[in-house]
């Protein structure tokens, strides 16, 4: 099956769907590309909403350097949070829209495969090898379903959980998975929407902007800090794209109205545009 519209897969963190003027902008700059002739694949975490649903159930979050931690009760809530809450408010945003949303889920269909993450050293958790308990490692995308659902023209809203051969479910990390899926689908565009939605050389400076960058100015500005944090990871492995058929990476805000179309047409207004 062949899909002759250019593809966009958009990442949407969950704490930018705790924002009303955010889960409204993104909506309508969502809608603004399929108008212009674009297949749309959206992926969305949820990490504040499971870190309320855990307060709730009188569980409390462990991570290590940045990284949740998984136990049995903990996947329970996940669920709960990613593939409840969150993709039916943000699928029913869509539609409220006008969009053709489809909310799922990683194990719908099996649309993403994963498997149990071993144990691993990770980097400011000292020497010793972390279990992530109920956490995947992605190991194949189910792309023949996912270009099903966009050849009958909707916009799969997908909450990254994985799901093994075997059927049982991980809790994924969306950031390395969006980049699975844009893999996998030989993205015309993948959008990494951020709250802050740029690379600023000073954040309290909105002139100071960094509108295109391609891979050795993105190196660079890691190297200087100005990449910095939890960005450095998306960065790095979205970069990874740009050899493989994936057309261009930018990120980006969904609040302003028309800047995922001004992204794609490559006219500067909005966001950090990554290219080769």
């Amino acid at each position: 099956m062949t899909q002759s519209k250019p593809t966009a897969v958009i990442k949407v963190g969950g704490d930018v769907l705790l924002d009303q003027a955010e889960r409204e902008g993104l909506a309508q700059n969502i809608k603004s590309l399929t108008e212009q002739g674009w297949s749309v694949v959206l992926l969305h975490g949820g990490g504040p909403q499971t870190n309320t649903l855990q307060e709730k159930h009188g569980l409390t979050p462990n991570k290590v350097a940045g990284r949740r931690i998984t136990s049995e009760a903990d996947l329970t809530v996940v669920k709960q949070a990613i593939a409840g809450e969150v993709n039916v408010n943000l699928t029913s945003e869509l539609i409220k829209a006008g969009l053709p949303a489809f909310g799922c889920h990683g194990a719908s269909g099996q649309l993403i495969e994963a498997t149990k993450r071993p144990p691993v050293v990770v980097t400011g958790a000292g020497p010793d090898p972390i279990d992530f308990g109920e956490v995947g490692d992605v190991q194949a995308i189910n792309r023949e379903l996912l270009q099903g659902l966009l050849a009958l023209n909707v916009i799969p809203v997908i909450a990254t959980l994985g799901v093994s051969k075997e059927g049982r479910i991980f809790n994924i990390n969306a950031d390395t998975t969006v980049v699975q899926v844009a893999r996998s689908l030989k993205a015309d565009l993948l959008l990494l929407t951020t709250g802050v939605g740029a690379v600023f050389r000073d954040l309290d400076d909105p002139d100071s902007r960094i509108k295109e960058v391609n891979r050795e100015q993105a190196k660079a500005l890691i190297d200087e800090g100005v990449i910095q944090g939890g960005m450095i990871p998306k960065v790095e492995e979205a970069m990874t794209l740009l050899d493989e058929g994936v057309g261009s990476i930018a990120i980006v805000s969904g609040r302003h109205a028309g800047a995922f179309e001004a992204v794609a047409n490559g006219t500067g207004e909005y966001g950090t545009k990554i290219v080769s």
